[in-house]
């Protein structure tokens, strides 16, 4: 396809979850883009298991879609089974996750994307972003094409110079078989992009026909949880997932083959996930337990394969064979595909301002797995940012910033900036500190600032939001003004069922029968928790403005810090590389002491530094 001068002006690498968000919030904002993939027919493919949400995961769905982006929708459209996660727990912490049938939700975005006015698809190898000047002028195709333009967004996902590993067999691959892309990676190190070796892994799957379920424990779907605030029709049937355990004979068998796992033989450099690592992982790092957990995971209601998840593993095929048959239930699986590990590079996030734009490459935005993270979740997050700020460079626009105060989004955003990426990074809610204020239920009311600034949210949808947020305020100030049918407290008083609802044992259903006006139950439960937990979210918010206070304080962009007087080498080292922002981004540098911190503060506020302080 020959793409005419001048018609592009945001070209998009990559169709994975951060490519379809970055081209559509591009394209969607009136901005010319072209998205290039290897393959269109591998759209918004899920290598892994196709699954949305989970713990920590599921609040970058909901900000995505609170930030007008698709995620969410194509996740509602897609789903065959629901689980509510920490159901039984704190608001902060609940989640929802949903498993997908991985060809609806691909078939559901490629639609979009054609779809989409101003959005072009091409399907390509990008070997290399052409600069001039510091500055990104286009993209060349490996037909020899060039595509010029003012701005990219790389999402390159595991195909930088990928190689899988299969025991000790390797060979190039992006994923699932796909070719690398090697030369785009030259490309990068050839502009003066500093590049890391991480790894990420991926089970056997399993043929359904070939599985006995009758003895495993079934997991029925939950009633169906929706991510999007405007949820497209429900079209889909729910399924049943079953758990399984691995046996003391599974540990046998891998313990008998480390010898040829690429992952002990030191085949393999990178470094894989703390949080999701492979069986192999699990049974030598935890010798003292019996067994794990596996949930035997369907990929869609017609394709007839499974998804163990709970088995990742790259040892040798016939290894992965005898593994699967000593499951229970998995005696006689036949194997479609099997499990891998993956090796590829990303780009050393110290290289990454908060926009995503890469520091000293003007027009260059980096999202998903190249900035080091795993997940589709947290792709997608990242590549919504980096679309709005490469359509917003071009339309020269103010570029949108999202602060940890506000989002998991700028929680992950911040991490991978002033954190040394070492293993691949996954989102949890205790990664954050404001976790009371980040729930599932008020993304929305969070991001509404930010949403109406970008404008990629439907005037539809922005309208219906507002009024789940009047609805919200009208019932609080009903349960202030009410007073509760009980007795009266000692003190004489009876209370207003606000009061009443603070109590532990007293539900917001037990209250609403006693209100004027009937409320949405979604409305019902937000009010509960600001309710109950008044005083922690209060406690919250002041922490809040102590930070914002720290965000005011700007580090000047020319500060030599070797400079200042009471900073040890290492930090100076680190400040020197990060070039953090603010003093708040600095605080969170690893090794930042309280008393390094006031000397910074000291120095940018222009007042002398007494001599030996700060340093530790």
């Amino acid at each position: 396809m020959n793409v005419p001068r001048g018609t592009v002006e945001v070209v998009v690498i990559g169709a994975g979850h951060a490519g379809c968000e970055a081209a559509l919030a591009s394209a969607r904002l009136g901005v010319p883009t072209a998205l290039v993939t290897f393959a269109l027919d591998k759209i918004a493919a899920m290598p892994c298991n196709p699954s949305i949400g989970g713990l920590g995961k599921s609040h970058i769905v909901r900000e995505i879609d609170a930030l007008g982006g698709e995620m969410a929708r194509a996740a509602d459209f897609a789903a065959i089974h629901f689980r509510l996660l920490g159901a039984s727990k704190g608001p902060a912490v609940r989640a929802r996750r949903v498993q997908c049938d991985y060809l609806a939700y691909h078939r559901y975005m490629k639609t979009v994307l054609k779809n989409t006015p101003g959005l072009m698809l091409i399907q390509g190898e990008v070997t290399e972003i052409v600069v001039d000047g510091g500055k990104v002028t286009g993209v060349e195709l490996a037909s020899g094409q060039r595509i010029n333009c003012k701005a990219v967004v790389l999402t390159a996902g595991t195909f930088l110079r990928g190689l899988a590993h299969v025991g000790l067999e390797s060979y190039p691959s992006g994923r699932l078989g796909d070719r690398p892309a090697n030369r785009l990676s030259q490309s990068l190190e050839k502009i003066g992009i500093y590049l890391g070796r991480l790894k990420t892994g991926t089970p056997p799957r399993l043929a359904a026909e070939s599985i006995d379920f009758s003895d495993l424990e079934p997991q029925p779907s939950d009633p169906w949880l929706t991510f999007s605030q405007e949820p497209p029709p429900r079209l889909l049937p729910q399924v049943v997932c079953y758990i399984t355990r691995t046996s003391q004979a599974t540990s046998e068998v891998i313990k008998n083959s480390l010898d040829r796992s690429p992952l002990y033989t030191g085949k393999i450099t990178g470094r894989g996930p703390r949080y999701c690592p492979s069986i192999e992982d699990k049974i030598v790092r935890f010798p003292q337990r019996d067994s794990h957990q596996v949930i035997l995971e369907p990929t869609g209601l017609a394709s007839g394969v499974v998804y163990p998840n709970g088995i990742s593993t790259s040892l040798p095929a016939d290894t992965q064979q005898r593994l699967v048959s000593s499951i229970k239930g998995l005696e006689n699986a036949r194997i479609i595909n099997f499990g891998y590990a993956i090796e590829y590079d990303f780009v050393r996030t110290c290289q990454l301002s908060p926009t995503l734009a890469c520091r000293g490459m003007e027009g260059l935005f980096l999202a998903g797995q190249i900035n080091g993270t795993s997940g589709y979740e947290e792709a997608a997050g990242q590549g919504l940012i980096a679309g709005i700020n490469a359509a917003r460079f071009v339309q020269r626009k103010e570029a949108i910033t999202v602060s940890r105060s506000e989002a998991y989004l700028g929680v992950m955003i911040d991490d991978l900036i002033n954190h040394e990426i070492t293993e691949p990074y996954r989102m949890f809610t205790s990664r954050s500190e404001f976790r009371l204020l980040l729930r599932e239920d008020n993304a929305w009311e969070r991001l509404a600032e930010i949403s109406e600034r970008v404008g990629l949210v439907p005037q539809a949808a922005v309208q219906s939001r507002q009024a789940v947020e009047q609805d919200i305020a009208r019932c609080r100030q009903l349960l202030r003004s009410l007073l509760a049918p009980a007795e009266p407290e000692k003190d004489g008083r009876r209370p207003t069922l606000e009061e009443k609802l603070r109590r532990p044992e007293v539900t917001i259903q037990d209250l609403s029968v006693f209100l004027d006006e009937q409320f949405a139950q979604q409305v019902l439960e937000r009010v509960e928790v600001e309710v109950k937990y008044q005083g922690y979210i209060q406690r919250q918010i002041q922490e809040v403005k102590k930070l914002k206070d720290l965000e005011r304080k700007i580090i000047p962009e020319a500060t030599v810090y070797q400079d200042i007087p009471g900073l040890s080498a290492e930090l100076c080292e680190k400040l020197e590389r990060i070039r953090p922002r603010s003093l708040a981004e600095a605080s969170r540098i690893e090794g930042m002491t309280p008393a390094a911190l006031m000397v910074l503060s000291v120095w940018i506020s222009g007042r002398r530094v007494p001599r030996g302080t700060g340093k530790s």
